[in-house]
């Protein structure tokens, strides 16, 4: 299992430049390649720690949200299913429609919601560390 997330994340990450060392009739398409989250963060991976990777389905039903929460490392996924409205504290509004991607934002308080008419399913890739949190929610006052 861990083999083949890797063999996706790889094909995600470098589809352009292995294309031709494929045989014939192997599709490759280039999801996501960038070097900035949503809201055009750089990356930045803390160092401490024993890396691992996640990959998560994530179904979220019709007029529901994540609540509030902030990732401390890099984060990306992909709408399989509906769109995903993510709105951030200080007022700002995304948008992702199925079958597009994208990179969370890093250290910055959003939600995910689902405002259409049927259940919205993401798939999402975390680059976190063995033993914390892949999201952390927000503190109540």
């Amino acid at each position: 299992m861990r083999t083949l997330f890797l063999l996706i994340l790889f094909a995600w990450a470098f589809a352009g430049s292995v294309s031709g060392q494929y045989n014939a009739g192997i599709r490759i398409e280039q999801i996501l390649k960038t070097d900035t989250t949503s809201l055009g963060q750089k990356f930045t991976y803390p160092s401490g720690g024993e890396n691992e990777v996640t990959l998560l389905k994530i179904t979220i039903p019709k007029g529901m949200d994540t609540g509030w929460h902030h990732h401390d490392r890099p984060v990306f996924a992909y709408v399989l299913k509906g769109t995903l409205t993510v709105e951030f504290e200080n007022g700002k509004i995304l948008e992702f429609k199925e079958n597009s991607s994208f990179s969370e934002v890093i250290h910055t308080l959003h939600r995910g919601l689902n405002k259409g008419p049927g259940e919205l399913v993401l798939l999402a890739i975390y680059l976190g560390e063995k033993g914390k949190p892949l999201s952390i929610r927000k503190s109540e006052p």
